[in-house]
């Protein structure tokens, strides 16, 4: 057998058999709803070891066994070209399993059915959980769950995972072939493969490292497919080369394509046998795809719904940022005031109370995106979005599933590129994360907000406007030129079965919500608090006597030290500082100025004392504008950026670039602006 099982084991969990699972299948069949109705709240996130793609993984308590159970990404196949195929099969394969679980969407049983023989042929122990059994009845179809079991040799379970309708009879179903052994399936082919097939075993089998509990069958298939990860398994057994290369040369392309569609000539009888099909109609998917995927309405539509789902997301974030702040600001205060100490008490309120309210703050609106993203995408609207986008997007050498994650951008940059995970192809992944801070984030807003209203009067709105539209224009060339540079070739074929309209679950958005930002308060929070902290210490520095933030300290030593480098752009050194606070987060930009430039620790006062200091006028504004926009993202966003890419290297590149460009723009604006009189 080729698939690692753990025979009987009596690891305790309450003195009860543990059962070890892994949830397969094809997206938007129902797999993240099953796992969340099994698992509930017992949940833990993390990624696969050695990638960025979320692992999740819970615990169910039954009578008389526990489950731990695996989400596996969804895939199509076990082909492993892209990283989910890798990740699935590679865990399949070497996890030593009890049981695969693939859910099948019922109302697309023949598509689904193509990873069956794939799991099959692998060898594991499978159950088959038909969801959306709702939905083929709605078709007026049927499936005759004996018959299909009897021809894939495997149990089948039918069920309603969003009523939590079946449940009870799959975990009973786990339970009684968690012992069992299911031998492979056997698809035969031509017979010229059949016979390069037994050849290739032949020599597999004479290979004494190779083990036992590989299937000589399924190997020799995946070696004559030109299946890039088997070279890696013979290498890790120690094949000697010579006979590597004697194996590798049996692989041809034509294979690949023949072994597919005898495949799916399996599948066609399996499912004129176990499927009954009801007469053709429209559903109500197809009737609301009709307007919401026109080539000249959907675009629109799209714009609305995200405009509805952000005016959602800050109408509920408000009132709880708001109280955050005061609470923050209040406690910040307190502290500083009533701690005799004087550098205990800056560190604890203005570092470390302060640090943690500037994290806390954004928790409302994180949480809400995640929610409200959760919902259209369980609803399965998210699918159309990046469908419709898809051929505006590859004319710049992106992928229409790179527009989610560019739009949560306009959240904030964190999540939007954790987001990228959705991304199968490495090259399309990249360039995503590379242009997202580009994106004008919700933290930039309060800077655009101040400078706008003060120096532009009504046409602030228009001014913001524009420095939105200038980060779609930048990051649309930075995708070009990344594309024409580092990551040549074109993107990855847009493929996306677009899924049936649900209504979404309140549960299983909350548990969504939850475990991403949880996610960003782990990853995220961490990484501002130490960088708000370093801050303080270059403000307070040196001890004794300095004003915090004042001219005397490190911190503006710093902002001197600089100074000539943006003098052309039309920053002081006190801008300067500013920006370098904003590094940690940009909503921190304001408030360094307002320390600087005083003000009371009011909007108000601030406003006041930027508009009486000469150092602050129109054009540098501007600049400042352009700067604030494009330049280095914020601690969280590097932090974040570390952590999807893997890479240092790819990181500063980003942290470079991305000053470099709002340098040079900056400098456009302000030096045009100053040979043309404005604003002097």
């Amino acid at each position: 057998m080729s698939v690692k099982t753990k025979k009987v084991k009596e690891m305790t969990l309450d003195d009860k058999r543990v059962i070890e699972v892994a949830l397969a299948g094809n997206p938007n069949t129902g797999k993240s709803t099953l796992f969340n109705a099994l698992t509930g709240l017992r949940q833990k996130i993390g990624n696969w070891p050695g990638v960025t793609v979320e692992k999740k993984e819970g615990k169910k308590r039954c009578d008389g066994f526990n489950l731990i159970i695996t989400d596996l990404p969804g895939t199509y196949s076990l082909s492993a070209y892209s990283l989910d195929e890798k990740i699935a099969r590679s865990f399949i394969i070497e996890g030593k399993l009890d049981v695969v679980v693939q859910i099948i969407d019922a109302s697309n049983l023949e598509r689904n059915l193509y990873l069956t023989t794939m799991l099959r042929e692998l060898g594991a122990n499978v159950v088959i959980a038909l969801n959306m059994m709702d939905l083929l009845e709605e078709s007026s179809s049927s499936i005759d769950v004996n018959k299909l079991s009897k021809e894939m040799g495997v149990p089948v379970v039918p069920m309603i995972a969003s009523s939590r309708i079946g449940i009870d009879d799959l975990e009973n179903t786990i339970e009684s072939i968690y012992q069992k052994e299911q031998k492979p399936i056997r698809i035969t082919y031509s017979k010229e493969i059949e016979e390069v097939l037994a050849n290739v075993q032949e020599i597999l089998m004479s290979i004494p490292s190779i083990p036992s509990d590989f299937d000589s069958r399924w190997l020799a298939i995946q070696i004559i497919q030109n299946d890039p990860e088997i070279l890696t398994f013979l290498k890790n057994w120690n094949v000697n080369k010579t006979i590597i290369e004697k194996l590798l040369s049996f692989g041809r392309e034509d294979y690949e394509a023949e072994i597919i569609d005898t495949k799916y000539e399996f599948i066609t009888n399996v499912t004129s046998k176990a499927l009954k099909r009801g007469e053709e109609k429209l559903t109500r998917s197809d009737l609301v795809d009709k307007v919401v995927t026109h080539k000249w309405l959907g675009i629109p539509i799209f714009l609305i719904v995200m405009w509805g789902a952000f005016q959602f997301v800050f109408a509920i974030s408000v009132p709880f940022m708001e109280l955050i702040d005061m609470l923050f600001g209040w406690l910040a205060g307190l502290l500083v005031d009533n701690i005799n100490i004087g550098w205990l008490g800056s560190l604890l309120g203005d570092g470390i109370v302060g640090g943690l309210g500037a994290v806390l703050i954004f928790v409302p609106p994180i949480f809400a995106m995640f929610f409200i993203l959760s919902v259209l995408e369980d609803s399965g609207y998210l699918a159309r979005a990046a469908f419709v986008m898809d051929k505006i997007m590859v004319k710049f050498g992106l992928h229409g599933h790179s527009f989610i994650p560019m739009l949560l951008g306009f959240g904030c940059n964190v999540p939007a590129i954790m987001s990228t995970r959705s991304l199968k192809n490495n090259k399309d992944r990249m360039i995503t994360i590379l242009i997202n801070p580009f994106m004008s984030c919700g933290a930039r807003m309060p800077v655009f907000i101040l400078f706008a209203g003060l120096f532009f009067g009504a046409a602030a709105g228009t001014v913001i406007f524009a420095l939105y539209i200038l980060g779609i224009v930048v990051a649309i060339f930075t995708a070009i030129l990344l594309r024409k540079t580092f990551f040549k070739g074109k993107s990855a074929p847009f493929i996306m079965e677009l899924p049936p309209y649900h209504t979404p679950k309140l549960r299983s958005a909350t548990v969504a919500m939850w475990d991403k930002g949880k996610m960003y308060l782990k990853k995220a929070g961490t990484i501002i608090l130490i960088g708000v902290m370093f801050v303080w210490f270059l403000a307070a520095m040196p001890f004794g006597g300095v004003e915090y933030g004042g001219p005397d300290t490190w911190l503006a030593a710093v902002g001197t030290f600089f100074e000539p480098i943006f003098r052309p752009l039309g920053f002081d050194w006190r801008i300067v500082v500013a920006l370098i606070v904003g590094f940690v987060a940009k909503e921190l930009v304001v408030g360094a100025l307002g320390t600087i430039v005083g003000g009371g620790g009011s909007e108000e006062g601030i406003k006041d004392a930027i508009l009486a200091d000469e150092g602050f006028y129109p054009l540098n504004s501007l600049s400042l504008m352009v700067f604030t926009l494009l330049y280095v993202p914020c601690a969280a966003v590097i932090g974040v950026m570390r952590k999807e890419t893997g890479s240092w290297r790819w990181t500063i590149f980003a942290v470079v670039y991305s000053t470099v460009i709002a340098w040079l723009f900056a400098l456009v604006v302000f030096q045009l602006g100053s040979l043309m009189n404005l604003g002097l």
